[in-house]
Formats: C-alpha cells, structure tokens, sequence
C-alpha cells in the first residue's frame, strides 16, 4: 500500500527533496547524476547554477559553455590558437540556462586557469582571456538565464575595460540582471567608471534581498559619489533584508590616527539612508559590519530605531568600538540582536561589559585574534583584558554556537578559555583554535581540550605544533565520544610530519567512524590524503585544508 502510494505520484517530489538536500555536496550531486534519467533532469540544475564557485581543479566546462557559440565566434577563438575540436560536438542539456550566480571575479580565475591548462601561448594570454570572457556573457545573455547573484570584482583598468564591454550587453538584453536576488559591489578602485551600471541598477533592478558593499579607501572627490549610488540603490529596492558593509583595506592602528573621516562619513550616510528608507524600516533583517572603522559614527541609534523587523547585527573585527559607540547602542530603546561579535582589540572593558548585558543573550558568534595591532600595549595588560573578556562572556553569554581563536597567543589564559568552552558546550557546533607557535601550548591543549568537548560538533579546527606525538594520542582518546562532521587539522611549524600523525588518525579516527570529512595541512605543503585509499572504506571524505576551512565573516554571511 505504501509503496503504491509512492509510485502514484509522490515519487518525482520526494527525489527532488533528496537531490535537494545534497545541493552543497558536489560529489554526491554527481552520484546522483548517474541513477537514471529523472536523478539526472534534477541534478544537472544544481551542478551548473554556480559552476565558477565550486573549488575543482578542472576547468573544462568551460569548453561545454563555448559550445553554444555560433561558427563566427568560434572562427575568432581559432584564429587565437583555440581548436574548435576541442569543444563537445553535442550536449544533453542547454548548461549556460542554469546558471543563477555570477561572480566576475571567479570566473576571471576559472578562465585563465583554462587557457592555461589547453596551452595558449603566453603572449596571447591577455587577448585571449578578454575575448572569452566576453563571449561567455554574451552566451549567459543570449539564453535569458534567471540570474538571482550577481557579483562585481573591478580593481585593474583591464577589469573596468572588460566589465565596460559586458555592461553594453546587459543594456541591449536588462532582463539579464533585472530579477537578481543578492548584489555583491567590492575593491572598486574607481567609482566614476561604474556609476552608470549602478545608476542602472537601480533603476532596474528593485527586487534585491542582499547588498553587500565592500569598500576601499575614498578620497573627498568620491564621497559624494559613492554616497549617491548607495542612496539609489538602497532607495529602489522594496524587499531588502540584509546589508553588509565592509572596508576591504584596513590599514594598521596607526594609519588611523591620520587617515581622513571618509569611510565614517560614508558609512555614516549610508545608515542614514537605511533610516530614511520607509521600505528597509519594515523588511530589513540583518546588518553586517565587517572592518569597518566606527570612528565618528553618531546616527547608530537614530537608524536602529527605526528599523521594525531587524533579528541580527554582527560586528567582525571593526575598529573603535568605544565607549561612545557603545552608549549608543545601550540607549536604544529596542533590543539589540547582537548575533556575533570578534574583535582584535578592547578598547574599553567597561563599555563591554555594558554591551554584552544589554546584547549578551543574543550572541551566537563569538572570538579574537592576536591583537597585533595592541602591539604598544604591554602583553601582561593584553592578557588581563582578554581574561576579563572571557569572564564577561562566561557570565552573559550562554547561547554561543561558534567560537573562534584566531592567531592567537593563549598560553596564560586557556584555562579561561576551557571554562568558557565548558559553560556553552550545550550549544556549542563549531569550534576553531589557531593560536601561536608554543610547545607548551600545544601540550596544555592536547592534553585537556579532547575531555571537554561536547558530544557532537559541526566543524573542529586545530591549527598548531604536533611536537610530541603521545600528546596528540591522548587528545584523540579523550575525544573518542566526539562526533566531528568536519575536522580539519594544521599541523604549524614543527619536526612532526603528516605521516607521524597518520597512523593515529586511522586507528582513532577513521576505523572509529568519528568524522564526516576530514582535513590535514603541513606546516610548508598540503598533504594529499586522497592518496590513502583506506579512508574511503570507512566514508571518510578527505578534502582540501584551505576549501573546508571556514572563516567567521563568510560563515554569518551563509547563515544569516
């Protein structure tokens, strides 16, 4: 009876739902593609909807997009050097339909890798790269993708020339961008040769749920400039809910003592308009400020107040978060949804902990780094901060999903660091140490971190120096009742290498089934761990260290 209820009809919805479910999973996804036909129809979608963002060391299919060309265009990549021989004679799907994310950056990369991997002459390198480029929007264009992410990447003259030749594209087919979901602007060195296609996007495109402004350092000409196509692009969207601002270019603590107020005052404005939006009061969700300086910034809560339906602020390594940034924070009258907060400086443990009692259920987010920029600071006053830090965390924040360490010394207070790892092991997934090359560090790590952990994680990541072996056991025993979906290890400078630990690895880890995926890095080179068929046996996916690596302001920006 079941099973006739399954074949009458639910059978195509219930395969999607799976196909659907291993979306992210590449190598799943091209299992799938070989089951039959209707796996197939399903899958190929999902394989080819970002195929510029996927880490592969293949290139080729970009020769299955090339395909599409007509004889005139394949005459101009022959007379370059590229035999037309090379591309499929037939597909079984029209590809370039399904692409949904275009990243202008990702795919400069995936081409010259490929005319690279083909042979092209190097003198020919540049042509050649500007020309496919070209057609392979003039390919996307022509088959009226739905395009929902669109990506812009413009820091070299080049850059501008190429994008200038797409831009005339888009203009002659709009539809082509005007239904895109997530807009990504970043490292563009000169506002003025992009303004049309900005003033373009807000004309054209009103149904953007995601902005994500990254900026560089703005002279005075250009404030103007790009408060302007911020102000439009803002103002013609009617369902916004996230919006990152972030400075690609953060110079030392230093530099910020002389540098100009540009950023603040565009940030400033930029808030402003979020204020001044009546569409963005009622829909927008999230707000991400990534190195930002918050330097003159005095509209915090004026904007915060007027946003009705915001659920989540993150606030990753920015600058001056002070006391007077604070007091605007803790006077808003609404709660403020501080979802992650990593820092690499304290400026003023008070106004923290003013903070994290207004913010601290909220938080889910949580870590710093080595406070290289504190350099002036004596190191037994860094540490008496960081303690202190940690103490405020452990008596506000219970909720805390993700922590990380990054390059961090922490040999005075792990025992802290322990404790806090301790009180939020109920909610505690994902857990990242890299902290500084210290045999005594390591062996303190090793010898307590593996009982502490909680019974389940998402994602572990140890960065530091395998020097005695027997304590790299002892944590793998302590750890035994320890599921890892994803456990990446980087083994820093040290005289241990990838084939000491292995066989450790293998009796604790593989032949116990305790990870999903699994990750190793030597201190000078990658180890190929596909090399050791064994692990396949106990489905153990062995993956590139830096590819399952997942750094904090990348991983808010998936989830939230």
């Amino acid at each position: 009876m079941a099973c006739s209820k399954v074949f009458s009809g639910k059978l195509p919805e219930i395969t999607d739902d799976i196909v659907q479910y291993f979306r992210n999973d590449y190598k799943t996804l091209h299992s799938c593609v070989l089951v039959n036909r209707a796996w197939c129809r399903i899958t190929i979608p999902l394989l080819w909807k970002e195929p510029f963002s996927i880490p592969v060391k293949n290139y080729h299919f970009i020769e299955i997009y090339l395909h599409n060309l007509n004889d005139y265009d394949k005459t101009k990549l022959n007379v370059c050097g590229i035999n037309n021989k090379i591309f499929p004679s037939k597909t079984l799907f029209n590809y370039p339909s399904f692409i949904q994310r275009i990243n202008t950056f990702k795919i400069e990369q995936s081409i010259e890798k490929w005319i690279t991997s083909i042979g092209v002459l190097k003198d020919m390198t540049t042509i050649v790269k500007t020309l496919i480029y070209k057609l392979l929007f003039k390919i996307f264009i022509n088959n009226e993708v739905n395009l929902r992410t669109f990506e812009i990447l413009i820091t070299t003259d080049q850059d501008h020339r190429n994008f200038n030749e797409i831009f005339e594209l888009i203009l002659q087919k709009p539809n082509f961008i005007c239904n895109i979901r997530n807009f990504k602007l970043q490292r563009i060195a000169n506002v003025r040769k992009i303004l049309q296609f900005l003033e373009f996007i807000s004309l054209k495109c009103n149904s953007i749920s995601s902005i994500n402004f990254q900026f560089q350092k703005f002279n005075d000409e250009n404030n103007l400039l790009v408060k302007k196509f911020l102000s439009s692009i803002i103002n013609s969207q009617q369902n916004l809910k996230k919006i990152s601002f972030e400075y690609d270019d953060l110079p030392l603590l230093n530099d910020l003592l002389i540098l100009n107020n540009s950023l603040s005052l565009v940030l400033d404005n930029s808030l402003l308009l979020l204020n001044n939006n009546i569409n963005c009061s009622n829909t927008l969700k999230t707000i991400i400020f990534h190195k930002i300086n918050f330097k003159n910034l005095n509209n915090l809560k004026q904007v915060f107040e007027q946003l009705n339906n915001l659920e989540s602020v993150h606030i990753i390594y920015c600058r001056l978060l002070n006391y007077e940034l604070i007091q605007q924070i803790i006077n808003i009258t609404k709660p403020f949804k501080l979802k992650s907060l990593f820092m690499d400086e304290i400026l003023q443990i008070d106004s923290l902990e003013l903070l994290l009692q207004k913010s601290g259920d909220y938080l889910e987010n949580f870590g710093f780094g080595s406070f290289s920029n504190d350099s002036y600071i004596r190191n037994e006053l860094i540490n008496e901060l960081k303690q202190q830090l940690i103490d405020l965390i452990i008596k506000y924040c219970t909720k805390i999903e993700l922590f990380d360490l990054f390059e961090c010394n922490i040999n005075i207070i792990y025992p802290k660091i322990f404790n806090l790892i301790q009180n939020i092991d109920q909610n505690l997934y994902y857990l990242s140490i890299d902290f500084d090359d210290d045999e005594l560090l390591s062996t303190n790590l090793l010898l307590n971190l593996g009982q502490i952990l909680p019974l389940k994680l998402e994602y572990l990541n140890l960065s530091f120096i395998i020097q005695n072996i027997n304590d790299f056991e002892i944590f793998l025993k302590n750890s035994h009742n320890t599921f890892i979906k994803k456990f990446l290890i980087r083994n820093k400078i040290s005289k241990r290498k990838i084939k000491d630990i292995l066989p450790y690895i293998k009796k604790y880890i593989m032949k116990e089934k305790r990870v999903e995926y699994l990750a190793i890095k030597d201190s000078y080179l990658e180890y190929d761990l596909r090399e050791v068929k064994d692990f396949r046996l106990y489905n153990i996916e062995l993956r590139n260290y830096d590819n399952l690596y997942i750094q904090a302001v990348n991983y808010v920006k998936e989830m939230y």
